[in-house]
């Protein structure tokens, strides 16, 4: 399959574009849009999809149904790779070629997922992620027709996967292609039967779960599971990252100690403030600096009382022997007495 050059261009402007579109305030600008879309896309999928899904699933036997998952999640991991690889992640990109190598060949192309008997570990990236990764701003979210939902970013990684990564747009023949891509469509709806009628269930407003859920999934997916890292929420000015939430509000200082004259008449007062903590920097500290103070009180304190014993024990020495020198002075007083 021969790639448009001028698509592919227009694909990554639009990519650019989106750190703007990042800044808004609103992360469903097109809420009114999308709802719509929802609606359609809820319709078609309970009067047509749905039921074929379920149809493929009743008729199919499970073994099936598992060799062709298998056979579209291995093809899915070349796209994760190649996005593994544009990352700087070269560890990940090794084990998913391994895994499309062992598929391949020893799991009959891709059939039998080899790989994770061997316990070689799965990934997902997409171009979507690769952009997110090098910073580029989510965008706004923006639900598609029969995808679901998706940002403006994504929206872009997906149609750059779509063209140039999944081996499946290699296809010259475009009957074989498009089949390809709807039997893709109908097993991955299939597995998440249970999923869509839990969500009719369960959430209130359907539409509102799926968005929020959709961009907490894909921030986790970007930061690879880790918390308190760069979250997109942080551009709409809702969420601080966990290292600036964790940082101490600086102490206010009170008009009464910045006062030259206050500070003059008291003191007893300003030396007081010195020595022992404000109530602020008492609260922010309490949690981190508890057990390091009370190991640095028993630090302190038991020198302190090794030194008193010490002096206590010096002075009874010396009392000693002050007393010994004035019962000798005596003695010898009384003696000297005795001899005139």
């Amino acid at each position: 399959m021969r790639i448009n050059a001028s698509g592919l261009v227009a694909t990554l402007v639009m990519a650019l574009v989106l750190s703007g579109c990042a800044s808004q305030a609103n992360k469903d600008p097109l809420e009114g849009f999308n709802r719509g879309v929802y609606k359609f896309n809820d319709t078609a999928d309970k009067a047509v999809i749905k039921p074929i899904a379920g149809a493929y699933k009743a008729v199919l036997p499970s073994p099936i149904r598992t060799g062709v998952n298998n056979f579209f999640s291995n093809l899915g991991t070349v796209v994760t790779a190649v996005n593994n690889l544009l990352q700087f992640k070269f560890d990940r990109a090794m084990d998913d070629l391994g895994r499309v190598v062992i598929n391949s060949t020893v799991g009959v192309l891709g059939l039998i997922d080899v790989a994770s008997m061997d316990g070689i570990p799965k990934h997902s990236e997409d171009f979507g992620q690769t952009l997110g990764h090098w910073g580029v701003g989510s965008g706004a979210y923006i639900v598609l027709p029969f995808i679901g939902p998706s940002t403006l970013r994504d929206t872009a990684g997906f149609a750059v996967d779509t063209a140039l990564f999944d081996p499946i747009g290699y296809v010259d023949h475009v009957a074989t292609r498009n089949q390809a891509r709807v039997v893709k469509f109908i097993d991955l709806r299939a597995q998440y039967l249970p999923a869509s009628d839990l969500l009719d269930d369960a959430a209130l407003d359907p539409y509102a779960f799926m968005r929020d859920a959709y961009l907490q999934r894909r921030q986790n997916q970007i930061n690879d599971g880790v918390a308190g890292a760069r979250d997109d929420d942080d551009e709409y000015g809702e969420d601080l990252p966990a290292e600036k939430a964790k940082e101490p509000a600086p102490a206010a200082s009170s008009p009464a100690s910045s006062s030259p004259a206050a500070s003059s008449e008291a003191p007893s007062s300003a030396a007081a403030n010195e020595t022992s903590p404000s109530a602020v920097e008492a609260t922010e500290h309490a949690a981190t600096a508890r057990v390091p103070a009370e190991e640095q009180a028993v630090i302190v304190e038991e020198p302190k009382a090794e030194t008193t014993a010490e002096q206590t024990t010096s002075n009874q020495k010396t009392s000693q022997e002050t007393s010994k020198q004035e019962t000798t002075a005596t003695e010898m007083t009384v003696a000297t007495a005795s001899s005139n």
